[in-house]
């Protein structure tokens, strides 16, 4: 009997050997965006970002093997993320994500990435509290704290006689919610007064309830956190209703996509920005030659993000093989998804967003910071940010 037991014991367990994950190649590295949905407008520019730095990167691939994005679409909401996520972890065995869009998705999805062990790069997930869901989590996208605060002291060098202050934001959206605490703050250590404080919600189309108390209100600027969608709806109905002043857009108005929601009346916005077309280093260059040659047009930052989202999971990878002296294929999956989390926070990678490094929490170390005014063309429907001094 205990010959017997000790038989199937050791069958079993060879069993498991032989049946060990393994890293298949191409090197699957899961990219889980919104394609779908208002949030679409975001997670189209990311999956084009991603998939130039796949090409970009597979001229050389990690010693020679090439690593292949694998899509989920999130669309805009939790329940799309988590699923995405399970897919990607579970079904498809790759060694990290990019994603997801939303800092409301990445509440409800990097939990459970943190909880198996699979490193995640979010690509534009700016909300507080971000990379301290767990170890396993971290983002190439400045958190908001950082960057917002450029975009008033621009406003403040066009206006120095600004005083009055509008802010509206998304209620229903963890960034945008996140965003505006950050910009009330800023304004008020500027000494700068908030007559009022509008709340909306990123399904709305009919903003005239804000826009009128913005207007009741003689203000001399006004502050906008939201999607490119509801945000630029709001705009164009300040501006109809005949709002004057200066607008600040957040961090949702960092695409293109925006123009033709807001039109000729996107002219003039100032937009605090993680990236510019003319960031000098040659990762940099060779992504915008690659976008202006397929696209007709500068990149966005959700595109630079997300390129360099993939960039640093590549790598990574070619240091995890360094530091274990295998290819990635010979490693079990669970291994390389904990050398390659630790990977990603040793050292720094020369990416379109300037050098940046990770620290041992996961948040991103970024030294440049731009702003942008949105200016319109003649015919109202295109335009270009253009960097501020």
């Amino acid at each position: 009997m205990r010959r017997s037991v000790l038989v199937t014991l050791l069958l079993t367990l060879c069993a498991g050997a032989a049946y060990a994950e393994h890293v298949t190649a191409p090197i699957p590295v899961g990219i889980a965006v919104a394609q779908t949905s208002n949030v679409a407008l975001f997670g189209q520019e990311q999956i084009i970002g991603a998939k130039i730095a796949e090409k970009y990167f597979n001229k050389s691939g990690v010693n020679g093997t090439p690593i292949k994005l694998v899509s989920q679409d999130t669309g805009g909401d939790e329940a799309g993320a988590i699923n995405a996520f399970q897919n990607l972890i579970n079904q498809e065995k790759v060694v990290g994500i990019v994603g997801p869009t939303l800092s409301q998705q990445a509440f409800s999805a990097d939990p459970i990435a943190n909880r198996l062990k699979v490193p995640v790069v979010g690509p534009s997930n700016t909300a507080k509290g971000i990379p301290q869901i767990g170890e396993y989590i971290g983002r190439v996208s400045a958190p908001v704290a950082k960057v917002a605060p450029f975009a008033l002291k621009q406003a403040l060098k066009q206006n120095p006689k600004i005083k009055k202050v509008a802010v509206l934001y998304a209620q229903n959206d963890a960034f945008s919610a996140s965003e505006t605490v950050t910009f009330q703050e800023t304004v008020k250590s500027m000494k700068l007064e908030i007559v009022t404080l509008q709340k909306f919600m990123t399904t709305d189309t009919d903003f005239t309830t804000q826009a009128t108390a913005v207007l009741g209100a003689n203000v001399d600027l006004a502050i906008v956190s939201g999607l490119a969608a509801d945000g630029g709806n709001l705009v164009k109905q300040l501006r109809q209703l005949g709002y004057k002043g200066i607008i600040i857009g957040g961090n949702g108005f960092n695409t293109a996509n925006l123009f033709p929601v807001c039109g000729k009346n996107c002219d003039g916005i100032l937009v605090a920005q993680a990236y510019s077309p003319e960031a000098n280093n040659p990762v940099n260059k060779a992504f915008v030659d690659e976008y202006r040659r397929t696209y007709k047009k500068d990149p966005s930052q959700f595109s630079a993000q997300a390129f360099a989202a993939v960039q640093v999971f590549g790598e990574g990878l070619r240091r995890v093989e360094a530091a274990t002296k295998k290819k990635i294929t010979q490693l079990e999956l669970s291994v390389v998804r904990t050398e390659l989390n630790k990977a990603l926070r040793s050292g720094s990678f020369v990416t379109p967003l300037g050098e940046i490094s990770l620290d041992n929490e996961g948040e991103i170390n970024q030294k440049t910071f731009y702003v942008s005014q949105i200016k319109m063309d003649a015919n109202g429907k295109s335009g270009k940010f253009v960097i501020v001094k």
